[in-house]
């Protein structure tokens, strides 16, 4: 009994005590209550029904607390996810968008929840920083200039943002007044109040006030009309209901899954290795992956968007004094008691208030630090940055993500190869350590040639190293060369048929090849492709506990070599 009960103590110690009970209610009233006019936020700018931003927060919220790794993090959608799902045309589509969420949060669940159990937390290491920097700018002034024309009232023509605020600036003239006055209030208001005592219960306020302001405003004889939530979803005043999949979209939202999945892990990853569990340990990001792809299959099943860790929802549940998961627990109760109380009355809210929220969590968005950092790192980072930011303001997210990432990928090989560099070990009579010196252009008979190659030998270096190798002449009687592979844990069939080359051209002009320092794993490589019975058995030389020693053996089997051909 205690062995199969001890598991679930340890479950339950994630949701505290009697001592931590207090701080947990009000750090989750704080969250909840601030979710869900953020969550209405979230959904609009997706551009899809607001409720399902809302449900997305109130799933999400719930499922992460029970799931992941992490006993802070809060599991909401995104504003980083939030524009990529805007950028996908069956989410813009009024008919299939409820099945194309539940779709898409399902599939970046099973992508999440896969990468968790394989244990790749660590796998968001391998996306550049420039890619993300650039990324999460881009999105910055995707959200801003998005919510343009809940802002203005003014319905914007254009391809992609940028060409619609173009073309809002343009038409001056047609912009909605009063709804620049409510979106102006509520800016305002939340820069006075988050001042107070208020902190972030100053969004709710301000939401509110400016939704009051925009009913006051219509009241007027010369006032027009301001965009309410109701006028573009209906609210309603019960849970969501269950919402399945579409089987027909799987195919193309394969790739949008994967860009959200990616986005929703890093942004998760950053949590992970920042803010430690009540133990003082940090969490496992690979437990982390697998509770947020939970909390995405709960969140599709229930009419939500897809969601990943929120690192400005996990900082607001601290800050307001979340001792263990049970804030976020409390955070979900307060949005569902939200929407059961108060729905009748979320509609009224006002379209330009919700916008002059994003407007502002999009201009806090901006990293201009981090932009100019990687800026200035180097011409690779610089071309990163730039290639991905120019994209995401251009085509849709999900593809600019996973494009920025290759192009990283392509340029750090192509970065790698060019750093392989050959020196040559020469050995003197006044001591036992070598110096360094350039290769010989080409090979002179009976001479012997320590190479040491550094830099990393996979395929595209091996071109590089193969250009950096002393030329063989036709005739090298008693030439010997060694290449000194220690370190060197994998070659590649590219760098072992290079290899292959130059031994068989310094048999055929007389020399031979030697290797010395070579690590088992490479030697397992040369034997299973063959080419150690190629370079000969003899004239590969595994690498010795003592530095230096695998070496001599070579140069002492180089002497041999010399000896047994004069006879």
């Amino acid at each position: 009994m205690v062995l199969t009960t001890a598991p679930l103590r340890r479950y339950l110690k994630r949701f505290g005590n009697k001592t931590t009970v207090k701080s947990d209610i009000k750090a989750g009233l704080v969250l909840g209550i601030e979710s869900v006019p953020d969550g209405l936020a979230a959904g609009l700018l997706a551009g899809v029904n607001p409720l399902h931003g809302l449900y997305g927060y109130l799933v999400g919220t719930v499922g992460g607390a029970l799931a992941t790794g992490s006993a802070f993090m809060t599991v909401q959608a995104t504003g980083a996810m939030s524009v990529v799902i805007s950028d996908i045309p069956q989410t813009q589509d009024a008919e299939q968008s409820a099945a194309a969420l539940a779709t898409l949060a399902l599939l970046t669940g099973l992508i999440m929840l896969g990468l968790g159990l394989a244990k790749l937390g660590s796998l968001v290491r391998f996306i550049p920083t420039a890619v993300l920097v650039g990324f999460i700018n881009a999105v910055a002034i995707n959200i801003i200039l998005g919510q343009f024309d809940n802002l203005t009232g003014y319905s914007s023509d254009g391809d992609n943002r940028l060409v619609k605020t173009v073309d809002t600036f343009t038409h001056l003239l047609e912009l909605n007044a009063q709804s620049l006055i409510v979106g102006g209030v509520t800016i305002a208001l939340i820069l006075m109040l988050e001042k107070t005592r208020l902190g972030a219960l100053s969004m709710v306020v301000a939401v509110v006030a400016g939704s009051v302001a925009a009913a006051l405003l219509g009241l007027l004889p010369w006032g027009s009309t301001v965009a309410l939530l109701g006028d573009v979803a209906t609210v309603p005043t019960s849970l969501p209901d269950l919402e399945l999949p579409s089987i027909s979209m799987i195919p193309v939202l394969i790739i949008p899954a994967l860009s959200l999945a990616l986005v929703g892990l890093v942004q998760g990853s950053a949590i992970s290795g920042s803010i430690p569990n009540p133990d003082g340990q940090y969490p496992d990001s690979s437990a982390d992956f697998r509770g947020q792809g939970m909390a995405n299959l709960a969140t599709g099943l229930f009419q939500g968007m897809p969601v990943g860790g929120s690192m400005s929802a996990t900082a607001l549940v601290r800050t307001a004094g979340a001792q263990t998961a049970l804030a976020n627990l409390v955070a979900g109760a307060a949005m569902a008691t939200c929407i059961l109380a108060l729905g009748s009355t979320i509609g009224y809210m006002a379209m330009p208030a919700l916008a002059a929220l994003l407007i502002l969590v999009g201009f806090r968005t901006l990293k201009i630090h981090d932009l100019t950092m990687v800026w200035r790192t180097g011409p690779i980072q610089a071309t990163v940055l730039a290639v991905t930011f120019i994209l995401t303001l251009l085509i849709p997210l999900q593809y600019s993500v996973l494009t920025g990432v290759g192009l990283a990928v392509i340029l750090h090989i192509a970065r790698m190869s060019n750093r392989i560099v050959v020196r040559r070990w020469e050995f003197d009579v006044d001591s036992a350590l070598p110096y360094e010196s350039s290769p010989p252009q080409v090979l002179s008979t009976g001479e012997l040639v320590v190479l040491v190659p550094y830099g990393s030998l996979f395929f595209a270096a091996s071109p590089i190293f193969e250009q950096q190798l002393p030329k063989v002449p036709a005739s090298c009687e008693g030439t010997v060369v060694i290449i000194r592979l220690r370190g060197k844990d994998e070659l590649g069939v590219t760098f072992i048929k290079t290899l292959e080359r130059y031994a068989a051209a310094l048999e055929t002009a007389g020399g031979t090849l030697m290797l010395a320092g070579v690590g088992a794993k490479v030697y397992g490589q040369l034997a299973v492709t063959g080419s150690l019975h190629r370079i000969g058995k003899s004239h590969v030389f595994k690498a010795r506990r003592r530095v230096g020693n695998s070496l001599q053996d070579a140069m002492a089997g180089a002497e041999a070599w010399r000896l047994e051909n004069r006879r």
